[in-house]
């Protein structure tokens, strides 16, 4: 009971999520993992990513499990990041993920995978990485309305995702 005790608290902690890398690293068999799927205390999400069986779920949820199902080095990019805050008023049909790594995994369809060829900056925003709002709103010009993004970036500073002097740079950048 001690190693699902263990998967329990990690898991808490990641929007109910756990990779069978994370278990082995807390000493769990693989073996344990899907005796736990098969009495339904877990919940198998993807190739090597779990979730309690019992999470309350919330907004943020498919996120954490892309970044998951991806690896450690993936972050929500572009489009995504703006539906991720509710911004813009974007509706992607699918998660955009980037990362450095190589995946050679298959990825479920409702995620996109961006391949980055340089080391980029992220923020951590509820414990899920993503691209810097900044760098959102300058790549989503010409693919989102520039109104849209304008009115975005005063309902972020207003949500406090941005800082004083971003939000002023990108208000020259984006005028209503």
């Amino acid at each position: 009971m001690k190693l699902y005790d263990n998967i329990t608290n990690v898991a808490l902690s990641n929007y109910g999520l756990i990779t069978s890398a994370q278990a082995i690293e807390l000493g769990v068999r693989l073996k344990d993992l899907h005796e736990w799927v098969a009495i339904g205390r877990l919940e198998k999400c993807w190739r090597g990513v779990y979730r309690l069986a019992h999470y309350v779920p919330t907004e943020y949820d498919l996120y954490a499990e892309a970044l998951a199902t991806v690896g450690k080095e993936a972050m929500i990019w572009g489009e995504s990041v703006l539906a991720m805050h509710n911004l813009a008023m974007v509706n992607p049909e699918r998660i955009e993920v980037a990362t450095m790594s190589r995946v050679r995994k298959e990825l479920p369809t409702w995620i996109c995978l961006t391949q980055l060829h340089k080391e980029s900056l992220y923020d951590i925003v509820n414990g899920i990485r993503c691209q810097p709002l900044p760098d959102v709103f300058r790549q989503c010009k010409g693919k989102v309305m520039t109104r849209r993004l304008a009115e975005a970036i005063r309902e972020a500073e207003q949500k406090g995702l941005l800082g004083v002097l971003e939000a002023e740079t990108l208000k020259k950048e984006f005028p209503l």
